[in-house]
């Protein structure tokens, strides 16, 4: 029986040989190996590596949520310094309030890692990914909750805390101009940047009529029936309601009123005309008293008043010069268009009228918004 020898393989084979060897272990101890031209890695550098990526990504997301945060919080805070500043009397430190304090975030101590199989981080980070685009297109679940929402749905917003202006536009997909919107209202008023000269003067067609006071969960409104109506730029507006604010919404020669009366009309073609009637501390009013007299008790309640009770020129000032400029629906949906005129004189109320509305609506302003270029007219 003949036995085959095999040949000895030539030194250089040999080398090489165990070259490509030692270089597929270096490879291997790094965590990962060549297999047709295709990266492989290893179970454990995969899950490090998506650890790290959701991490960077919570880390992304909370520093873009924190100058918004921080921009609401600074709102709030000159609206309630404006009211002090007003006059109103800041409650003691352990006293409740009707307005509730905004939320400051709450340092966690970090949570211990866990080891998480590669299977289930692969399938949370396709829920994750399906989850942001499903967002993206403004999609919920059957079961989603969104920020303010009550048992039924229904999102709630507010003037302060998490469904406070700074995040109206979050809230619902229809409130997107809440904060992308370019022309929006309340805005500061500086005298010397207007476009100062002669004007139309407003023409004002009030009579006594039947009104309903409203407690709508935001202000005192006054729905008003009856022919009552302004004419300005050629066109005539019929009045629908007028409501308040405290502190005054608009800011003149960086000054906030005591409250502001939007008195709110619309024309044929649908487009709203607002005019502002700012109204500062000094001797009551005579149309405050007649609608604070029929106040509603409660949230949605409504209260109407007598037949031809509300006459609206009670609350116009003698001089009727008006700043204007093109804005917005100072409440969601922040829908623009919106043609204001406010009036550059104030109106009077007693600090008792002051205090009734406040007892109710302690805040219920919005922040002023970016003036983004706006022609602002003042009428001399």
């Amino acid at each position: 029986m003949k036995i085959k020898i095999r040949p000895r393989l030539p030194l250089r084979t040999a080398l090489h040989l165990l070259f490509a060897s030692t270089l597929l272990m270096a490879a291997w101890s790094a965590g990962m190996v060549h297999a047709e031209d295709k990266l492989i890695e290893i179970p454990l550098i995969k899950q490090r590596k998506a650890e790290m990526a959701a991490a960077a990504a919570a880390a992304a997301a909370s520093e873009a949520q924190a100058p918004a945060a921080k921009e609401g919080s600074e709102s709030v805070k000159q609206l309630r310094q404006a009211l002090t500043a007003i006059g109103t009397p800041v409650k003691p430190a352990g006293e409740k309030s009707a307005v509730r304090p905004l939320e400051r975030p709450v340092a966690h101590a970090p949570e211990k890692r866990r080891n998480v199989p590669n299977e289930e981080l692969q399938s949370s980070r396709l829920y994750a990914k399906a989850r942001a685009m499903a967002l993206a297109k403004g999609e919920q679940g059957p079961h989603a909750e969104q920020p303010g929402a009550d048992s039924h749905g229904e999102v709630h917003w507010s003037y302060d805390g998490e469904n406070g202006p700074q995040n109206w536009s979050r809230l619902k997909p229809e409130f997107n101009l809440c904060g992308l919107g370019k022309r929006q209202s309340p805005i500061a008023i500086q005298s010397d940047t207007t476009l100062q000269g002669p004007a139309e003067p407003l023409q004002f067609i009030y009579t006594p009529s039947l009104a309903t006071v409203v407690n709508n969960g935001h202000t005192v409104q006054v729905d008003v029936e009856g022919d009552n109506s302004i004419t300005v730029r050629g066109s005539n507006y019929k009045l629908l309601q007028f409501h308040f604010h405290t502190p005054s919404e608009e800011m003149i020669n960086s000054r906030r009123y005591a409250m502001v009366a939007h008195l709110v009309h619309k024309n044929e073609t649908g487009q709203l005309a607002v005019v502002a009637v700012l109204l500062e501390q000094g001797d009551a009013n005579p149309l405050m008293d007649k609608v604070w007299t029929y106040m509603p008790l409660d949230t949605n309640d409504r209260v109407r008043m007598p037949d031809g009770l509300l006459d609206l020129n009670e609350i116009l000032p003698k001089d009727q010069r008006y700043y204007q400029f093109m804005g917005s629906l100072t409440t969601p949906p922040c829908s623009e268009g919106v043609l204001w005129m406010v009036l550059k004189q104030p109106v009077k109320i007693s600090a008792a009228q002051y205090k009734l509305f406040r007892q109710q609506f302690p805040l219920n302003a919005r922040p002023v918004q970016p003036v983004n270029g706006r022609v602002v007219r003042e009428a001399n």
